[in-house]
């Protein structure tokens, strides 16, 4: 408690109001459900009289007055919210410089005060435009998302049949769940009367990723032809369109797409049900959000699941997470299964994931804070996204990029720390044209086709002699100048 200045202590406050508008009376009447210890201040007669007949302590003075404060007792907090710029300035420097120790919290009239009041010492600056702006956006975002899952869950009830719900290729535990809160939602909202498959194309070979489908005992298919048509309905889940990181056909008629990536510019998106939000950290929060929605019960698994798949695809919670992520981990957490998250999370590494690594390391060459490492022919290309996250954290590197050479193509994984490249534009921009590439501003990957070289038998030496001019591709975009030899650092 703030000790008041040289005078006769009039007594304390728990709260104090500094002009009673129409924003100050209100606060007032909140205050008031849990306690009669409020004392208002106002520059208004008729007000203080109407607060005095509401049996509520109230006193007549001016907020720029030097004397504001005199015989007034202590607060604890202050509110300090008249419509005037000038007095609301004047009463916040009043009330720090005699009490320091309590707390203010003051209106701003524009947005050039907001930080005026917390230079002179406010702890919050309440800006009300802003607060009844950002009040009714998340009230319509919140309005919208009900309205999805609504729709989503009116879509399965005339549906009987299988649903084909694909990932994108080489999945990882963020399609993976997403997939499996998709059929849970599909299977309760059709009363059982849709069956569902989870397919993919690819590998899932780094090692937390074939734990997670282990362990969580999911059921996943290779896409072909044949169980294609054995689908009478298709899903996308953790990708945009048919052929963007998927092995569907361009054009192919898909159902459902829920996806958080953007859809890549200029392609045209067509399905019975789209919900694509770049502005999610993981398509698992998509997921989550609907079975909210639906009060659909979400069993250990799957909430174990669906809490991994939000915490991979945001890296721990330290890239592109947004508040709405973390409420949906805080809802998952009691959910999940802790012995077998901590599993999932703490596999055995295989002797060639260690075998890539060491190559990375030991085959790595740096040039002005870029750093190329060429591991040669590899079974696994999940190791390589993992060569990538260890080998940013060098000493003097701020962008990592990790390829190799598998039986049908060349893959290349990379990492940035530097913010002025969106590495996600620069690996899509320099491979696009003669593969599939893209990602995000600080993690991006590419997979060159061999086409006619596929049938090489030396993968490794068909890589040493194509790899330069592609890699020209990245240097120039970039303008990173070449330069000859090893670093050892």
């Amino acid at each position: 408690m703030p000790e008041p200045d040289q005078r006769d202590d009039p007594g304390e406050v728990q709260y104090m109001v500094l002009g009673c508008g129409s924003i100050g009376y209100n606060v007032i009447e909140e205050l008031a459900k849990e306690t009669s210890s409020i004392r208002v201040v106002d520059r208004d007669e008729k007000r203080v009289k109407d607060l005095l007949d509401q049996k509520y302590e109230a006193e007549v003075r001016d907020l720029k007055s030097p004397g504001l404060l005199d015989g007034l007792p202590v607060p604890d907090v202050v509110f300090v919210l008249s419509n005037e710029k000038d007095a609301n300035l004047a009463a916040v420097q009043a009330i720090k410089a005699r009490y320091p120790g309590t707390e203010v919290i003051a209106r701003a009239m524009d947005p050039t005060s907001v930080g005026v009041l917390q230079n002179a010492g406010a702890e919050f600056v309440l800006y009300p435009q802003e607060v009844v702006a950002k009040a009714a956006v998340h009230q319509i975002r919140r309005l919208h998302a009900t309205r999805i899952a609504q729709r989503l869950q009116h879509l399965f009830v005339g549906w009987e049949g299988t649903l084909g719900i694909i990932t994108h290729n080489n999945p990882d535990p963020d399609a993976i769940s997403s997939a499996m809160a998709l059929a849970a939602i599909a299977r309760v909202s059709s009363d059982k009367k849709v069956t569902c498959r989870i397919l993919y194309e690819g590998n899932i070979g780094h090692q937390e990723n074939r734990a997670f489908v282990n362990l969580l005992d999911i059921k996943m298919e290779r896409i072909t032809p044949e169980v294609l048509r054995e689908c009478k309905y298709l899903a996308l889940v953790d990708s945009s369109a048919p052929g963007v990181n998927n092995s569907l056909p361009k054009g192919t008629h898909v159902h459902i797409i829920i996806d958080h990536h953007r859809a890549e510019e200029g392609e045209s998106v067509h399905a019975d049900f789209i919900d694509i939000r770049p502005g999610m950290g993981a398509t698992a929060s998509i997921m989550t959000q609907y079975l909210q929605e639906m009060d659909i019960t979400i069993d250990k698994k799957l909430a174990t699941g669906l809490l991994y798949g939000i915490r991979a695809d945001t890296r721990d919670f330290r890239r592109n997470v947004t508040p709405q992520d973390l409420n949906y981990v805080a809802f998952l957490l009691p959910l999940t299964d802790s012995d077998l998250l901590d599993r999932i999370m703490s596999p055995s590494l295989s002797k060639e994931t260690l075998d890539i690594l060491g190559n990375a390391i030991q085959n790595r060459v740096i040039r002005s804070g870029y750093l190329f490492s060429n591991v040669g022919y590899i079974r696994n290309r999940d190791a390589l996204p993992q060569a990538a996250d260890y080998l940013i954290n060098l000493e003097g590197v701020n962008t990592a990029l990790i390829y190799g050479i598998g039986d049908t193509g060349i893959i290349v994984s990379a990492r940035s720390r530097d913010v002025r490249i969106n590495l996600g534009n620069v690996i899509s921009e320099a491979f696009g044209e003669i593969g599939d590439a893209g990602g995000h501003p600080n993690m991006a990957a590419a997979i060159i086709p061999l086409n006619y070289f596929a049938l090489v038998e030396d993968k490794e030496a068909l890589l040493a002699l194509i790899i330069d001019p592609i890699l020209k591709r990245f240097e120039n975009i970039v303008g990173l100048e070449k330069q000859e030899g090893r670093n050892d650092l």
